[in-house]
């Protein structure tokens, strides 16, 4: 094949790509590193079979978001809005702009620690001059230029492949690991699996890729058979490739901290920078800068995807017009962006609070996973229900799949509150 054909093939598939490789990007956020991290400082390569069995459930659930999304030409929250009683719509979209103002805290206090780990200076600072950017960004960027510059960010993440490639590993018994993994039923590994779930299978990521379909489809012409089918294609593709992604980041994730950190003695980590410190001594200058850079970039992309979603979810519920294609200076979407702007000032306020960060983070990606659950439940009833999807109801593999989704969830929720 000639250069020019094959540049244009390549460029025509990367056109394909986008809510679905950004969602996965964001589901790599700087909390979720911190919790990879400390599974595999905690645990060692024993939880590296959590991201295997998730990416089919991952991938199945995101696909039937988008797809939501897509055929309605709305986002999830309004379409829960139309098919179920108002304290359904109300408890979902509360307990999703709760857990998201803990994430966005999180994980701006963890780029803030990061930098200062780099440069040092005043966490703070850091922490204000985040949430400041991320905040422009989404109210004065246009939306197609916000987006692209969100597919270039998801780039951040592999700077945790090159990670891998830094240390020494025992292949064989990572391969022993994922084969026959051994399973641990106590309470701490419970509690972790939850919090793996929860932060691999997040509400927020559903409600964003929703959202992002409906943008990509707002001004098109009406849905016709053939195209509906044509972009579910596309959907599919797009999806596949982002989760997958966002998992392989995962496994880099545990496996880079597991040969070093666990290997070491080193069980106790705590934020995502801890992490970045502790492999300075054990793995050198570079790795630690490689860490550290991801956590910054990550989070840069996760941020404006954590408070857009619940943009987007409380501007559906109450009816208002919700879109980051309009335009605050015509005195648009004010009312979107005042809930974007208090979750993003609300998250950089709490990093100025005493509150515990390691709990803030670690309580968020459980209470992801719970709250998951019946977000889940409530979006399988909505692929599933043809006044919502007509003809595009889900088939029976993604139902399968989708179910089994939500009951792993729903297992692993029940069976850790039964330890306590």
């Amino acid at each position: 094949m000639k250069p020019a054909a094959l540049r244009a093939r390549l460029n025509k598939g990367l056109r394909q790509l986008g809510p679905g490789l950004i969602t996965g990007a964001a589901d790599d956020d700087p909390s979720g590193i911190a919790t990879y991290s400390q599974a595999g400082a905690q645990f060692g390569f024993s939880l590296l079979w959590t991201v295997v069995f998730t990416l089919p459930l991952m991938a199945a659930i995101q696909v039937i978001s988008a797809r939501i999304g897509h055929v309605t030409r709305k986002g999830l929250a309004a379409n829960i809005r139309d098919a179920f009683p108002r304290s359904v719509l109300l408890l979902t979209v509360g307990l999703l702009v709760v857990a998201n103002t803990l994430n966005i805290s999180a994980d701006i206090a963890a780029m803030a620690e990061a930098l200062r780990l780099l440069i040092g200076g005043s966490t703070h600072l850091y922490a204000a001059g985040f949430g400041v950017v991320s905040l422009l960004l989404q109210v004065f960027l246009p939306y197609r230029t916000y987006v692209r510059g969100l597919k270039w960010l998801t780039l951040a993440l592999l700077a945790y492949v090159a990670v891998v490639f830094t240390v020494r590993l025992d292949w064989w018994a990572v391969l022993r690991e994922l084969v026959l993994p051994r399973l641990n039923l106590s309470n701490e590994a419970l509690l972790m699996v939850v919090a793996l779930f929860g932060t691999t299978i997040s509400p927020y990521l559903f409600f964003w890729q929703a959202a992002q379909e409906m943008e990509d489809t707002r001004d098109g012409p009406p849905h016709s058979r053939a195209s509906v089918r044509r972009h579910l294609r596309r959907i599919r593709l797009d999806t596949l490739i982002g989760m997958g992604f966002s998992n392989l980041i995962a496994f880099f994730v545990i496996l880079s901290t597991a040969a070093t950190l666990h290997a070491a003695g080193i069980t106790s980590i705590q934020t995502s920078a801890q992490a970045a410190e502790a492999l300075r001594p054990l793995a050198g200058d570079f790795t630690f800068l490689l860490f550290s850079l991801g956590i910054i970039g990550t989070g840069l992309l996760a941020v404006p995807v954590l408070a857009g979603s619940a943009g987007y979810a409380v501007a559906e519920a109450a009816g208002w017009s919700g879109t980051l294609s309009a335009r605050l200076d015509k005195g648009e979407g004010r009312a979107f962006y005042g809930v974007i702007s208090a979750a993003t000032v609300g998250g950089v306020v709490l990093c100025f609070t005493p509150m515990d960060p390691v709990r803030e983070l670690f309580w968020a990606a459980v209470l992801n996973g719970v709250i998951a659950v019946p977000i889940m439940a409530v979006m399988m009833l909505l692929a599933s229900r043809r006044q919502t999807m007509g003809e595009h109801v889900i088939g029976r593999r993604l139902r399968w799949l989708g179910w089994l989704a939500t009951l792993a969830m729903s297992a692993t929720v029940v069976a850790t509150l039964a330890t306590f």
